[in-house]
């Protein structure tokens, strides 16, 4: 039993924190579900969110997993601190492509709902977005869809 996430690169402001607190408790709830593979794409914003709150639960747990889903091979050379050290303390690192490519996001999200049962969405409600996107592969592939709104 996996699970994975897809969200917004960007969250207002206002919205971060019920955003953090509304992930807390869905991993939560997938860890008392019997989750023990979370997913992350480490893309800025949600996905960093959902890798912190995964990690800081492995604190308790041991059993938990954290695998970074990398879309492209040169995403691993970022230097920004807070990928850099989620980075560093995920127990798999699977990079989608070589190089970049102008589909590898969406390959990137494409593994992500193909390996997991149940994803977590942070979703605002745009139409024409990579969350809303991934949102309608985990409906085609009848995953569970657990959406927090932003």
């Amino acid at each position: 039993m996996t699970c994975a996430v897809t969200g917004h690169r960007h969250i207002k402001e206002e919205k971060r924190e019920y955003v953090r607190q509304q992930l807390q408790e869905a991993v939560l709830q997938a860890v008392n579900d019997g989750y023990k593979w979370f997913m992350s794409g480490f893309a800025d914003g949600v996905d960093l969110m959902f890798a912190d709150i995964v990690l800081d639960r492995k604190k308790n747990d041991s059993s938990i997993i954290l695998e970074a889903a990398i879309p492209f091979r040169n995403r691993l050379n970022e230097k920004e601190p807070l990928f850099v050290k989620l980075l560093e303390q995920c127990d798999y690192v699977h990079v989608i492509c070589e190089n970049f490519v102008p589909n590898c996001f969406l390959l990137r999200n494409t593994y992500l709902v193909a390996n997991a049962s149940r994803v977590i969405a942070v979703y605002d409600g745009r139409r024409r977005s990579g969350t809303a996107q991934t949102m309608r592969i985990a409906k085609e592939q009848e995953r569970e869809l657990h959406i927090i709104r932003a």
